[in-house]
């Protein structure tokens, strides 16, 4: 265990502030609570109410899922903001992990009105949670501190652990004929509950990372905005109660598709608008607007590929479900289970793509940033070209063996590997110094927008015509490929637009 960049005082693990397994363990935990409900989701709302589901139709199910996982990014913007004002990081992520794992036990109640209450809180919760326990993780580290990159790197290690074992837990239970889908929702709620156990216990190890929100230096000034910052958020969750027991009363009537699309409409419009006002009142030098081209370019990447890898949990998920040869001589795998290859070849595979970024780098032929994006929708786009000879099989009246999932899985993992990582990183380089927080901002809202498309291209598979299926694969190989190319294509104009940034 080095000692060497140790601040004085300070409790190390492996070299890193104790305090970062505070956040491994609690980011694990979430992560396991929400991969876990995340596994179950569409096969829970479409499974016969007399089996124990919600009976909704797949298009119904698949435009929920999306506007579920687009708003977990959503709600990651007022969830940082609250915590920058209003708690601090460290009682936003508390919080909100209380509400998440309240969440995950109303689940578990079999009523149609507590699934979308559930829904509600974990989404809210997350919105505290997630943008906060990464941040506290960079403020564990003092400015030029070599650990950092590491720390993280052990970080998301926990994400990943989380992400690999909550479709096992979760998955195991909902769908074992001796439990039944709420059990797998409370499953959930335990283990969030372990995370905030091991947060609350461990939580000094933090120090004053993350404790307190930011100050102007002004104590006066600081009550009165915290003051107004609570009236703002107590209006804004109160006139969002009293919308959803309009609805859930029937008050008020909601249509999953028609929100989804109009949610995409008003995503892109806000887009347009806010890059627009940017570039034409917004003072940029001539360097600053070409750098923003290019991160509009590389934001309707990021859109394109959440939009097919999203699938994972909708079509590909029915896929397994339905259509893969799940019982074996020795064992029946629950489908769910395939859920977690993904999480299992980044642990696999992320040292990998780590070390070979770097040795390409030495010889000087680290693929770019437009580049790597173009990569990664290629890889994309040969992931569901695996899955149009998978549903030619199904179409021929067999099942698909899982090894064809899997294969998706895995070139899908790649494609993530090359994109993901460094989409956070040019946002930040590309983005106009003053502008970068709402820079932040478009990234998250083009990953919700690539979600709410994977729920309605997902809504499209009709399981009462599986004959369509190898063609519809093939439309997101040519889609999802075709724009790769293009990116590939145009690779060193978009870098020149970056002016120098990479």
């Amino acid at each position: 265990m080095s000692e060497t960049t140790a601040e004085p005082g300070e409790a190390q693990i492996f070299g890193h502030p104790r305090g970062l397994m505070t956040l491994f363990f609690t980011e694990m935990w979430e992560r396991l609570s929400y991969y876990g409900m995340r596994a179950l989701l569409v096969l829970f709302m479409t499974d016969q109410v007399m089996t124990g589901g919600m009976g909704l139709t797949d298009r119904s199910a698949t435009a929920i899922y999306g506007i579920y996982t687009a708003l977990v990014y959503v709600v990651a913007l007022p969830g940082g903001w609250i915590a920058d004002r209003l708690l601090g990081a460290q009682k936003s992520v508390f919080y909100g992990g209380i509400i998440i794992m309240t969440g995950h036990f109303v689940l578990a109640i079999p009523s149609t009105q507590a699934f979308f209450v559930g829904l509600i809180l974990v989404i809210a919760g997350t919105g505290l949670l997630k943008p906060n326990v990464s941040a506290i993780v960079g403020e564990l580290y003092p400015q030029g501190d070599p650990r950092r990159d590491g720390g993280f790197s052990i970080f998301y290690m926990g994400i990943n652990l989380g992400a690999l074992f909550g479709p096992l837990i979760c998955g195991t239970l909902g769908q074992s004929p001796n439990f039944g889908w709420h059990w797998g929702f409370g499953a959930a709620g335990i283990g969030m509950l372990f995370g905030l156990i091991q947060f609350w216990m461990t939580k000094h190890h933090l120090g004053s990372a993350g404790l307190h929100p930011a100050s102007s230096g002004d104590a006066a000034v600081d009550a009165k905005n915290r003051k107004i910052g609570w009236i703002v958020v107590a209006v804004a969750v109160g006139a969002f109660v009293i919308f959803m027991v309009s609805a859930l009363s029937g008050g008020v009537t909601l249509d999953p598709l028609e929100i989804s699309q109009q949610s995409t409409k008003a995503i892109i419009g806000l887009a347009v608008a806010f890059f627009g006002y940017v570039l034409i009142f917004g003072k940029l030098t001539s360097d600053e607007k070409m750098r923003t081209y290019a991160l509009i370019i590389l934001l309707m990447g990021c859109a394109m590929f959440w939009s097919g890898f999203e699938q994972a949990g909708s079509s590909l998920n029915f896929f397994a479900d339905r259509y893969t040869q799940l019982e074996f001589s020795w064992a029946t795998i629950p489908s769910t289970w395939l859920q977690s290859v993904n999480a299992l070849f980044i642990i696999i595979f992320a040292p990998v793509f780590a070390w070979l970024w770097v040795a390409l780098a030495r010889k000087n032929l680290n693929p770019s940033t437009p580049a790597k994006f173009g990569f990664g929708l290629v890889l994309l786009a040969a992931g569901f070209l695996v899955m149009v000879g998978a549903a030619s099989i199904v179409v021929s009246g067999d099942k698909a063996m899982p090894s064809w999932l899997i294969m998706t899985y895995l070139l899908h993992t790649f494609g993530e590997l090359a994109l993901s990582p460094v989409g956070l990183s040019v946002t930040t380089k590309l983005a106009p110094r003053r502008y970068v927080g709402q820079m932040m901002g478009m990234w998250f809202l083009a990953s919700a927008l690539g979600n709410l498309i994977a729920g309605q291209i997902a809504g499209e598979f009709d399981a009462d015509n599986i004959a369509a299926f190898p063609d519809q694969f093939m439309q997101i190989v040519l889609i999802s490929g075709g724009a790769g190319l293009i990116m590939l294509l145009f690779s060193k104009p978009i870098k020149k637009l970056m002016r120098g940034v990479d």
